[in-house]
């Protein structure tokens, strides 16, 4: 939100706070202060004048050579760039010695050969916003010589972001009542509301949704005059980022911005019949004032006449019954809506106002007559006309706070603050507006402000007196206890030591959303119709955010495609998240699952060196073997994903670790990887399974170890993983492992059955106390190779 310093003293003094004072005194309030601007120019050298007449410069086609009258007597030659003025108009005019905001210093000097004695001033170079393509022309009346900062002066632009549980601090009222209660500074003088009102027969407004709106307010003005803003309106709205518009739009929005309440205006004769309050029909359309045409559905309130509707309620108005230069009767609008409702609407609509931020919020439900008193005096004083005499009123305010009792011992023992009295408390509590109504020694009954939604508990009012006495009266005191370790702290543990293994190994952690499109599921991993068990969100924020993501594969595949765009071949990410999956019985689960991305060299290119040899997926394989204490075992799948080639079941014992796979070449030309890409995803449940216990080591080899090579023919169809499952269970105790180093076909028989093919194995014997002999490894050897004969349909070539 936009707060202009300036706009803030006209509700109490704050002339003895600087600038960073108030920016500190909001922040420790918490209220976030998201920049500071200052706008405007303090110095008096800057001065209305005027245009007295003007020539074409000899020298530059671009320039005027100007004679200005700065009301010194004497007339002053100023040379311009400028286009937008005529004789006679007045302009603001730095004089030689003024200093104009960044530090820009104005001096004598010549341009193109021309005497220039200052410079004529646009807003821009005023710090008045960002016109700078020409002259600030000013009021005809504005009087000849006067400085610039006494008819405009410099003000001081906070940019606040306001949490969602103070609506009340959506405007220049409520903040200056909560610098009132910090600072202590009283407000001057609050307005008065006369509420004379009236209630609405049904053919003048009719409730037909009186849980959106149970309160709404209309008043009839007659006989306006539509034009522009008086010189001080226009500047209040133009010092927080408003354009002006007309005066009757102008004032709407300043009441917003002043007290919170936003307000609607109709062109009253634009409108057929009564005020209906109605939620829309299904498909019904309504064009807004902002010139586009939406759809609506049957939860938007929408604001009616007879015919069709004029307002989509607490959003926007209607471009067909919006105030215009030819208005002469006004309707003025001032509602309570239901916060739920208005916030639904424009998020569906994407559409948001000054008025939607502030009522899907919650505003006052008690100022809504006094918001359209105020506005009705403003209209009456600045457009003329005549008002009717009552508000016309249907339905109630709601009641949303009531009275909170305080134990003020327990506040202290809270706060940590025992020296904090009763008094005190009280006092703090009055300034921000509550009411006392009773007291004890012990405890307080407060009744809570309309405006102070957000005060609802007695933990409430603590935190308050937090806010006020400040953090540093609040006590340092050491009162953590050690706790012992639980689940959720393993569970933390175990996910860092993953992160860290990975990432010590040269892959780096990403972190992508849990929404995904549904053109992604064919990147999904692990479930052959992913669609099937994607969860679908009911209001997706945009088409790229549809479906709760049932594998984290398609995410890495987003991230290896945005790193390839940007020139990087070489891709090793991870991600630890959870997915989101729907069962068969209607029902749904959630899992925390561990997915790698592998692609490109297996290691960075360098100068003095080829071009390293690109991953494939036994590398990947291998840096999941890291991550468990259990061989791994790699089962084919039974289906392949959409979009994956070489789908594989991932297994420890028992345990289904996950899957692993090759992204379908054609899928990876589409992200325009120059190597093959292979990802997994694993369960951390079961990987957490494999890594409990306590951990083993081995002592290192003390003796040399020895090897034998042995090729095997074998069925074609023979799986690996059942050779490998062989040697895993030998248990002879020179036998330390195997591992296979060739395999090979002959599709046309000549050398070997098609049906056929020979594997290639190295296996490795070694004793822990000896250096061993070439008989006993012999030995060892003829006898697993007797056992391989057969337990496997193989057969020992020789």
């Amino acid at each position: 939100m936009q707060t202009s310093l300036s706009w803030l003293s006209t509700h109490l003094d704050l002339s003895s706070y600087a600038t960073a004072q108030l920016s500190d005194l909001l922040t420790f309030a918490g209220v976030e202060v998201e920049g500071i601007e200052e706008r405007g120019v303090t110095t008096d050298k800057v001065v209305v004048a005027q245009i007295q007449s003007f020539e074409q410069h000899p020298n530059a086609d671009k320039l005027s050579v100007c004679q200005v009258d700065d009301g010194s007597g004497t007339t002053r030659q100023i040379v311009c760039g400028a286009k937008n003025f005529k004789a006679g108009d007045k302009v603001p005019l730095a004089l030689p010695g003024a200093v104009l905001p960044g530090g820009f210093a104005i001096k004598e000097g010549k341009l193109r050969g021309v005497d220039s004695m200052g410079m004529m001033c646009s807003g821009k170079e005023l710090g008045l916003g960002e016109d700078h393509a020409g002259l600030l022309i000013m009021a005809a009346d504005s009087p000849i010589g006067t400085p610039f900062n006494q008819l405009n002066p410099a003000d001081v632009l906070f940019d606040l972001e306001i949490t969602p549980n103070r609506p009340d601090l959506l405007s220049h009222l409520g903040l200056a009542r909560e610098l009132s209660a910090l600072t202590g500074i009283p407000l001057k003088g609050q307005r008065e509301y006369t509420k004379t009102s009236t209630k609405a027969a049904d053919s003048e407004i009719k409730l037909e949704a009186k849980d959106a709106c149970p309160l709404y307010t209309a008043r009839i003005i007659k006989g306006v005059k539509v034009g522009p803003s008086p010189e001080w309106l226009r500047r209040r709205l133009e010092s927080i980022g408003l354009r002006p518009i007309n005066n009757i739009v102008d004032i709407t929005n300043y009441v917003m911005m002043e007290m919170g309440q936003s307000l609607h205006s109709f062109d009253l004769d634009k409108l057929n019949g009564g005020i209906v309050v109605r939620m829309a029909a299904e498909g019904e359309k309504f064009l807004a004032l902002d010139g586009q045409t939406y759809a609506l559905q049957t939860d938007d309130l929408v604001i009616a006449d007879s015919h069709r509707p004029v307002a989509i309620a607490g959003v926007m108005g209607g471009e067909e019954t919006g105030v215009t230069e030819t208005t002469v009767n006004v309707l003025l609008e001032s509602a309570y809506f239901a916060p739920s409702g208005i916030r639904r609407t424009s998020r569906r609509l994407g559409l948001s106002s000054d008025s939607s931020y502030r009522f899907e919020r919650g505003i006052d439900p008690q100022q809504v007559q006094g918001g359209s008193e105020f506005a009705t005096k403003l209209i009456l004083s600045i457009a003329g006309g005549t008002a009717e005499d009552v508000v016309l009123v249907a339905g109630e305010a709601p009641a949303l706070v009531s009275e909170v009792t305080l134990d003020e011992n327990r506040a202290r023992k809270l706060l940590g603050t025992p020296d904090i009295t009763g008094d005190e408390i009280h006092a703090i509590l009055e300034k921000l507006g509550l009411t006392k109504k009773s007291a004890n020694k012990h405890e307080s009954h407060w009744l809570i402000p309309s405006y102070r939604l957000d005060l609802q508990r007695p933990v409430d009012l603590i935190e308050e007196l937090a806010r006020v006495i400040g953090l540093e009266r609040v006590p340092s005191r050491q009162v953590a206890v050690a706790s012992p370790v639980e689940a959720a702290d393993r569970t933390y543990d175990f996910g860092m030591n993953l992160r860290q293994s990975l990432a010590s190994r040269g892959f780096f952690e990403a972190q992508t959303l849990r929404l995904i499109a549904t053109a992604q599921l064919a990147d999904s991993l692990g479930a052959a119709d992913a669609a099937s068990v994607a969860v679908a969100v009911k209001n997706p924020l945009s088409e790229d955010h549809t479906t709760l993501r049932p594998s984290i594969v398609p995410g890495l595949i987003a991230t290896a495609a945005l790193n390839i765009r940007q020139g990087l071949h070489r891709l090793r990410f991870f991600e630890l998240g959870r997915v989101f999956l729907k069962l068969p019985n209607g029902s749904s689960r959630e899992e925390e699952r561990l997915s790698i991305l592998l692609s490109g060299p297996v290691s960075p290119s360098s100068w003095h060196g080829r071009e390293p040899q690109a991953a494939d997926i036994h590398e990947l394989v291998g840096q999941i073997q890291n991550l468990t204490r259990t061989p791994i075992e790699v089962r084919p799948a039974k289906e392949n994903a959409a979009n994956f080639l070489l789908t594989s079941e991932l297994r420890a014992g028992n345990r289904v670790l996950g899957w692993i796979a090759q992204l379908h070449p054609s899928r990876a030309r589409d992200i325009d990887a120059r190597h093959p890409v292979y990802v997994a995803e694993l369960l951390l449940s079961a990987l957490r399974q494999g890594s409990t216990g306590p951990t083993k080591f081995e002592e290192l080899p003390r003796f040399p170890g020895m090897t034998r090579d042995v090729a095997m023919e074998v069925p074609a169809d023979l799986p690996h993983a059942k050779v490998a499952a062989f040697f895993a269970a030998q248990k002879h105790p020179l036998f330390i492992g195997a591992e296979v180093f060739d395999i090979f076909t002959d599709p046309t028989g000549q050398k070997i059955p098609s049906d056929r093919k020979s594997i290639a194995w190295t296996l490795t014997y070694r004793a822990s106390d000896k250096t061993l002999e070439t008989a006993e490894v012999d030995a060892a050897h003829t006898a697993i190779l007797t056992a391989l004969e057969k337990t496997l349909p193989a057969k020992v070539r020789g």
